[in-house]
């Protein structure tokens, strides 16, 4: 195993003479055997390395026991130790973020006080090292990300899980499944310790990571976190040549103040145009995490709008249809003024903003354009497009209307008739923040019947009792 680990260093060129090696280490397998292997090849290579265990003040007696175990190893075989602590409840309940991503927050935050620390600034050392932060994700981690982000809807990216190397972050035992950690570990009487949390089906990875994944190692073959892996090693390749082709178009596009997509960038592959929307978010915002398919998609819907018509994206940018294309740019301080002020007014509009829906009938409103149609049910087979649905008209008791959300809207998500706030469905749904009080939906009084172009009410389906069918198509899109 220090063999494959060593080619996988040197292959995705990891580590070299006089680079500075933060571990991250919590006291699990993975942690504690990336650990021993580092420390095995520490000498060959010629890094300096040291220890962070990350304290998240989160599970007691038990978190206590870590820190003093990893402590421990640290001192037992000559690692210097620092830990970190951060109370993440409260931290959690200050920022109105979960626990998970606050602790991912701490954690990246613990390394760059340690790069601070250590007399690191950019990428460089005081001499010709370079900074690293050691992380010991493996080969289920990776397969555990795929699913999770599979499940919750994603491209190339998302798809080609975690990367052995992701700027300052190293993964030097991404080439190894979990089985073979513990079994190294054993082999060499190497104790390690196991988070209880893990244990917990609380957390969404959790779930993949006791159920799903065993079941497909078990009932489908057994290689499936290794062939994952190959399939995340191709499509990461197929991401980093996309990125290059999407950044080679968009320099064609390049003006003083920002991009102009014009003509010619319009007759381009689909999949180039957006990656090359999403690299120029990226350069203008300095940024990428902000940024989702759907704002890619807003983008390049303004195309077919008439000049004019603009939207304000995250980061202070925006995006305005004008002669010769689509122009993006970041706006300057009195334009971001100007921005809020008018998105102020228009919010403030929208939400005191109701229309009844027609039914037969077409609905033309700032929403967009709705048709309704009324039918008996006879078998037919049921409309399952994006933007147009069919509903049980017969159990809708209150007129239907077409509005932005409001507080106490909700819609029944399952045949037993579980309830989600619709505020919820916008968050599991990745829907931006600020595209949340601009979506349209159609409601009946508080229950939402339907959110074109997403989920719909699972009350209101066709069932075989169906008598009468409700047709609503939508035209137009989010609201510019």
């Amino acid at each position: 195993m220090i063999t494959r680990v060593r080619k996988y260093i040197r292959d995705n060129r990891m580590l070299k003479a006089e680079d500075m090696v933060v571990a991250g280490v919590s006291g699990g397998a993975d942690s504690i055997a990336m650990l021993h292997i580092l420390k095995s090849l520490q000498k060959e290579i010629g890094f300096s390395m040291e220890v962070v265990h990350v304290h998240h003040g989160i599970r007691g007696q038990e978190a206590d026991r870590d820190e003093q175990f990893v402590e421990k190893i640290c001192r037992d075989w000559g690692i210097p130790f620092r830990s970190r602590h951060y109370p993440v409840p409260e931290l959690s309940g200050k920022w109105k973020l979960g626990e998970e991503e606050t602790g991912r927050i701490v954690r990246k935050q613990a390394f760059q006080e340690e790069k601070k620390r250590l007399g690191f600034s950019g990428e460089q050392s005081k001499k010709n090292g370079q900074f690293r932060v050691a992380l010991a994700h493996n080969r289920n981690d990776l397969a555990e990300t795929m699913l999770h982000h599979l499940a919750r809807g994603t491209g190339i990216r998302g798809l080609s899980g975690i990367q052995a190397v992701n700027g300052e972050i190293i993964r030097p035992v991404l080439c190894l499944e979990r089985k073979e950690i513990v079994n190294y570990l054993k082999e060499r009487g190497i104790s390690y310790i196991t988070d209880s949390s893990n244990l917990s089906d609380d957390y969404t990875r959790n779930r993949i990571r006791n159920h799903i994944l065993p079941a497909m190692e078990q009932k489908i073959n057994a290689k499936a976190v290794e062939h994952m892996a190959e399939t995340a090693r191709v499509l990461a390749e197929a991401d980093s040549y996309l990125q290059k082709k999407g950044r080679e178009l968009l320099a064609g596009c390049r003006k003083e103040n920002g991009y102009l997509l014009d003509e010619k960038f319009f007759v381009q592959d689909s999949i180039l145009q957006e990656y090359a929307v999403m690299e120029a978010f990226e350069i203008l915002s300095g940024k990428r995490k902000d940024f989702t398919s759907l704002h890619v998609d807003q983008v390049l819907s303004l195309q077919k709008k008439e000049n004019g018509r603009y939207i304000n994206l995250p980061e202070s940018l925006r995006v305005i249809r004008q002669y010769g294309g689509v122009c993006l740019k970041k706006n300057s301080a009195s334009d971001r003024e100007n921005a809020a002020s008018t998105e102020k007014k228009v919010l403030a509009g929208l939400r005191e903003m109701s229309v009844e829906l027609p039914v037969p009938g077409i609905l033309e409103s700032p929403f967009g354009v709705f048709e309704s149609k009324i039918f008996s049910y006879k078998k037919q087979k049921i409309e399952e497009k994006k933007y147009t649905k069919w509903f049980d008209y017969d159990k809708i008791k209150n007129s239907p209307c077409v509005r932005t959300r409001r507080q106490g809207d909700y819609l029944t998500v399952n045949s037993e008739g579980g309830r989600k706030k619709l505020n919820r469905i916008f968050i599991d749904e990745k829907i931006p923040a600020e595209m949340r009080d601009r979506l349209p939906v159609v409601a009946a009084g508080s229950e939402i019947l339907w959110i074109p172009g997403g989920r719909m009410n699972e009350k209101y389906k066709i069932t075989s009792t169906t008598g009468r069918v409700l047709e609503l198509h939508y035209q137009g899109g989010a609201l510019a």
